[in-house]
């Protein structure tokens, strides 16, 4: 048997696999999204209509474009706080000093727990009559006692960005530590010996050294926001409202509560059309840096 015939029968299972969980549903979708589909209605999928779902997305659908404000709101300040928290904390770990294993490890623990657990913890802590984080923060804050945070569309979005910020700023901490570290010192040191300011060089020698780090951090953010699902459902479950509710959400409302598979799947690939600019985006940055 020739190495090639049998490199063939070894990733046959593989690529199988791939085939009927990615490419079948991913053309079986889009296929989908053409046609009216309301399960309501009857279980056989409807006439074919064309672009008739995306139309209705865009021109007819009024909760549309509140999810699209609400998912927009979400992603800008979920991957502008991920980003910030994990380069402070990128640039204090970096230092020497006591400890700094230990940080290190303990830091990783956010991102070993599942978002949905994530989403049923922080609703607990955030419960007004027992929650952990309420009672500090009332206790801080006095005129914040006894509020209910997920009745409130601001304090709502808040702790739904602050748990995704709290997840993922390990993930980025590292990545972010990785593109310090490789900074040349050198650089640094010449700042410094003409007297310029550790904000100065800051500003002025790493942070331009680290754009492209920083820019590959921003884009995977973004993509990974886009997909926030689990703790959605088992924090704020879209509410009050639809004002947490995100394009993700809210298809999945459409296709899964209302049985509109047809529109359900436009929206789908509304989100994925998005996802795969951002990835575009990601890969020309990516080899940009490699070459």
């Amino acid at each position: 048997m020739s190495q090639r015939r049998l490199a063939i029968i070894l990733l046959a299972p593989a690529i199988l696999l791939v085939a009927f969980t990615t490419v079948y549903p991913l053309i079986s979708s889009f296929w989908t999204s053409f046609h009216y589909y309301d399960l309501t209605r009857g279980i056989r999928m409807g006439p074919w209509i064309g672009v008739e779902n995306y139309t209705e997305a865009f021109r007819y659908d009024p909760n549309f474009w509140t999810v699209m404000r609400v998912t927009a709101s979400f992603v800008l300040l979920d991957v502008s706080l991920t980003i910030l928290v994990a380069l402070g904390m990128a640039i204090l770990l970096l230092r020497q000093g006591f400890g700094k294993t230990f940080l290190r490890t303990v830091l990783i623990l956010p991102f070993a727990i599942s978002p949905a657990l994530i989403g049923i913890s922080w609703r607990f802590m955030l419960n007004p009559d027992y929650g952990g984080f309420a009672r500090t923060i009332g206790a801080i804050l006095p005129f914040m006692h006894n509020v209910d945070y997920f009745a409130n569309p601001y304090l709502a979005m808040g702790a739904l960005v602050s748990s995704d910020v709290w997840h993922w700023s390990p993930y980025f901490t590292f990545m972010l530590m990785g593109g310090l570290a490789s900074i040349p010192p050198e650089t640094q040191e010449a700042a410094r010996i003409d007297g310029a300011s550790s904000w100065r060089v800051f500003r002025d020698v790493t942070l331009p050294q680290l754009r492209p780090i920083l820019m590959v951090a921003v884009i995977l953010k973004s993509v990974f926001a886009l997909k926030v699902f689990d703790a959605i459902v088992t924090m704020t479950a879209g509410g009050p409202g639809r004002e947490t509710t995100t394009l993700a959400y809210f298809t999945y409302q459409i296709g899964f509560r209302d049985y509109q598979f047809g529109y359900a799947a436009a929206l789908a690939y509304v989100l994925t059309a998005i996802m795969f600019i951002l990835s575009l985006s990601y890969l020309r940055v990516a080899f940009r840096r490699s070459s």
